[in-house]
């Protein structure tokens, strides 16, 4: 994997305080090509996506509506899914981990330039969903 992984603050949460920080990888393609990318390397693992979220698309419509001509993105989706063993595991070792499921990866096209990523999940057990989406990204970008 040659490809330079890079940490930005990226607030996708309406209502957040501060943005949290992500995990972004530039795609080399389209959206729609990167969105193609990152379902496949989810149900490739035999992961069920449960939802995406079209959330480009309700910033897009919604802007005027609050008051705001500035345009976030070009496109975005957010693909949510949950792994029943990988959440046991670290729900078992921390209830608390709840906090943190479903999981989620995004796809964003800002500027002419497409983004996959996700959030930066805490230290201890939840390196391991961190790890299943790093791998799940890479794939993505990969292919």
């Amino acid at each position: 994997m040659k490809h330079t992984i890079l940490a930005i603050a990226l607030g996708l949460a309406a209502g957040a305080a501060h943005a949290e920080d992500a995990i972004v990888v530039p795609f080399d393609g389209s959206f729609d090509d990167a969105t193609f990318a990152v379902e496949s390397a989810i149900v490739d693992r035999g992961l069920v996506i449960d939802y995406v979220s079209h959330v480009g698309d309700m910033l897009n419509r919604t802007g005027s509506d609050v008051g705001s001509e500035t345009k976030l993105f070009e496109a975005a989706d957010i693909f949510i899914f949950c792994s029943a063993v990988l959440s046991r595991e670290v729900m078992e070792a921390d209830p608390m981990n709840i906090a943190h499921c479903p999981y989620g990866i995004f796809v964003a096209e800002r500027d002419g330039a497409v983004m996959v990523g996700y959030r930066d999940y805490p230290d201890g057990e939840m390196a391991k969903v961190e790890d299943l989406l790093q791998s799940i990204v890479a794939e993505a970008v990969e292919n």
